[in-house]
């Protein structure tokens, strides 16, 4: 279908994104450094936390603009470039893997293992600093070329109008798709589980991969909604395209807390040392109140938010909700990751500000790089127009 009777007119953002989003990264930066100097190995495990929630965001919004072009989606078309600008955040990873990868030896206990335990040998060939090494780096360049090309063909048809560029990317897709349920799953395991390297969970893989893609939804229903009650996207979205991100929102939602507790029921029934370790660890001292905490914050509070048809569809709501939900998936990364360091009670203080403070200034100012030099709006996809016009 033609899209030549659709008006778009590209507008440059505020520059109020632009200064936030500096003010934020500068803060954050000066936090993050300061906490490297008084206490690295604590920063270290922070940086944990950012670098996996960063993954989230980046990588999520690489697999959602993937299943679009899979799937076949048409609802969605309008606003994918949202989704394409966070995923150029996977440009940034090595910015927080690096001062981890220069401090593995401080948080990661399998890379020193004791002669006399041989379930650490046991596990050496994968759990090696070679390895582990390896894998960071592959795991990051199968992200970047896939979003390198499929978000330069969709660039490309901006232009060109080319409905072929479009069978190239779900090619693509298709063939990412899997490698990216791989590569997620087990970087999952190598940042957050390994810090535990005697426990194991088959699940743990995709409890990670539904707060992935969750975030990666609040991330982009949060530009979405801004961008469109400005007036930077085509005109004619209605209330049945915002439904659709609170839908899905609240689909993944439950999903989570399906996962979530099929983890912790099949550990708990089994009641294995070696399975239990971990949650024992998490239901000591102070811990216990974030452990309970952690239902209330990523389940019910964002369940019932989302629960009726007019929250679905209510700017206002699906923002507060978005940003609470970006929220709740960093308690969930602080509550899988900081117990390992402070095993008698939560950690919290001026440390832990700086990586979150970083990576919302890192977010906004990626997203205005990248709006500066590109469309807003898929303009040249055979799509858009049916996208525009969708209605439940």
């Amino acid at each position: 279908m033609s899209n030549s009777s659709i008006e778009y007119i590209k507008k440059e953002l505020s520059p109020k994104v632009r200064t936030i989003g500096s003010a934020l990264f500068v803060a954050g930066l000066i936090v993050v450094v300061l906490g490297y100097v008084t206490d690295p190995v604590r920063s270290a495990y922070n940086n944990i936390v950012g670098l996996t929630f960063l993954i989230s965001v980046g990588v999520g919004s690489l697999f959602l603009f993937a299943l679009e072009y899979v799937a076949g989606a048409v609802w969605s078309t309008p606003f994918r470039r949202v989704t394409e600008f966070l995923a150029a955040n996977i440009y940034l990873i090595p910015l927080l893997a690096i001062p981890l990868l220069l401090n593995v030896n401080s948080i990661f206990h399998w890379t020193h293992p004791e002669p006399a335990d041989k379930t650490m040998l046991n596990k050496a060939p994968y759990l090696n600093v070679t390895f582990f090494v390896i894998r960071v780096v592959l795991f990051w360049l199968i992200w970047l070329c896939f979003y390198f090309f499929i978000s330069r063909n969709s660039v490309k048809q901006d232009t060109s109008h080319d409905q072929t560029l479009t069978k190239l990317n779900i090619k693509l897709s298709t063939i990412f798709i899997p490698l990216f349920a791989i590569t997620i799953s087990f970087a999952a395991i190598d940042w957050l589980m390994s810090l535990s390297p005697k426990w194991f969970s088959t699940i743990f893989g995709v409890y990670y991969f539904s707060g992935t893609v969750l975030a990666a939804l609040a991330a982009g229903t949060i530009f979405i909604v801004l961008l469109n009650e400005k007036g930077y996207f085509v005109k004619g979205l209605s209330s049945d395209h915002y439904y659709s991100l609170g839908a899905l929102l609240f689909a993944f939602t439950n999903f989570w807390a399906y996962i979530a507790f099929s983890q912790y029921l099949l550990i708990w029934y089994a009641n294995l040392p070696e399975e239990t370790t971990w949650f024992i660890v998490r239901w000591q001292g102070s811990w216990k109140i974030i452990s309970i905490g952690l239902v209330f914050v990523h389940f019910l509070i964002p369940y019932f938010g989302l629960l009726s048809q007019p929250s679905k569809m209510n700017p206002k709501r699906l923002l507060w909700m978005s940003g609470w939900i970006l929220f709740a998936h960093y308690y969930d990364l602080y509550w899988m990751t900081m117990p390992n360091f402070g095993k008698d009670g939560i950690v919290l203080g001026w440390i832990e500000l700086g990586f979150p403070l970083l990576i919302a200034g890192l977010i906004m100012l990626v997203f205005d790089f990248k709006a500066k030099s590109q469309n807003l709006v898929p303009i040249g996809d055979p799509k858009l127009k049916r996208g525009i016009d969708f209605r439940l």
